[in-house]
């Protein structure tokens, strides 16, 4: 069902979404004669997430004028999200992935057709309709950075305009290495995001790389030093580690991961787990509370193949949440 939107977002997401083909059996990309057609990108992933949980999200971007682009607009609204800000690019087209169906909770290999895509066009002047004083929110990757230097621009330039009219900005550094020129300038580029944000949501290695800090403390504080209010930083099964002065005073603990007997897709868990922070909160939660939240709905999005479609809505979220022992 899409939604017919007369208010500006409360919450603006941007990237790329990307039409992903899903291996139906394990094995070589190669070898793999079919394929489940579903959508991909961790911009998308997270705003879906909060989409379903009953948030008002803008989604900034560009798709080709083709069927891949169709399909991609026709799926974000059918999931609820704002598309005013989606824009159509004649000349570029989608991109698109191939991903294996990897097996016992591995990595899956995933091939991009990314390059000259629609979405690494973007620049600031795609931005220029956006309501920014409408704005609670916006949450940032580092990989619209990473695309082209004009998105990198548009990525400077939203968290810029939000953070002045008093927005809240998450960012979730999500390295690509491969698709930087170097990692210093990988580094250099999403540093300087980060520091425009109050919630940065690392993994410990991603921490690792971009402070040149060792340990989750440390990591921490190189954020917080640069103005960040809080650092969630994910540790794979055994949860995640937050430091931060949301409540006033600064506190820090490592909130346990939620067992998953079952792993079958590990795309996504970072992207269900800053659903879960982020959402947790603009609900008004405590620090503990997000990070739990982030935990137990990372290890939702471990449990399907596709990366969103473990996402859960708010009447589910509740049951979850009952279910889960309190720390």
């Amino acid at each position: 069902m899409s939604h017919s939107f007369t208010n500006p977002p409360e919450i603006l997401t941007f990237g790329e979404a990307m039409t992903m083909f899903v291996a139906d059996s394990p094995g070589k990309l190669s070898e793999v004669e079919h394929f489940q057609r579903r959508i991909a990108g961790a911009d998308t992933n997270v705003a879906i997430g909060l989409a379903r949980l009953g948030f008002h999200v803008g989604w900034l971007s560009r798709v080709g004028s083709d069927s891949f682009g169709d399909f991609i607009r026709n799926t974000l609204e059918n999931e609820g999200l704002d598309c005013r800000h989606l824009h159509t690019d004649t000349k570029h087209p989608t991109g698109l992935l191939f991903k294996e169906r990897a097996l016992g909770g591995a990595d899956p290999k995933v091939e991009y057709f990314r390059r000259g895509s629609a979405a690494s066009y973007l620049t600031p002047q795609d931005a220029s309709e956006i309501d920014f004083g409408a704005l609670r929110h916006v949450h940032a990757t580092g990989i619209p950075p990473a695309l082209s230097a004009s998105a990198r621009e548009l990525a400077h330039h939203t968290l810029k305009e939000a953070r002045a009219k008093g927005a809240s900005i998450s960012f979730d550094p999500n390295l690509r290495p491969s698709l930087w020129a170097s990692e210093a300038d990988m580094r250099e580029t999403l540093n300087a995001l980060a520091m425009l944000s109050d919630w940065v949501l690392p993994g410990l290695s991603e921490g690792q790389l971009l402070t040149g800090q060792k340990t989750p403390y440390d990591v921490a504080g190189y954020y917080l030093d640069q103005g960040a209010s809080a650092v969630i930083i994910k540790l794979g099964p055994e949860g995640s580690y937050y430091r931060g002065n949301l409540g006033g005073q600064e506190e820090s603990f490592t909130a346990d991961g939620c067992h998953v007997a079952d792993v079958v897709d590990t795309v996504g868990a970072g992207d269900g787990f800053a659903v879960g922070v982020i959402s947790a909160l603009l609900d008004g939660c405590s620090a503990r509370q997000a990070a739990q939240r982030g935990n137990l709905i990372g290890a939702q999005a471990i449990q399907v193949v596709g990366d969103m479609e473990g996402l859960p809505n708010r009447q589910q979220l509740q049951a979850l949440e009952t279910d889960q022992p309190t720390a």
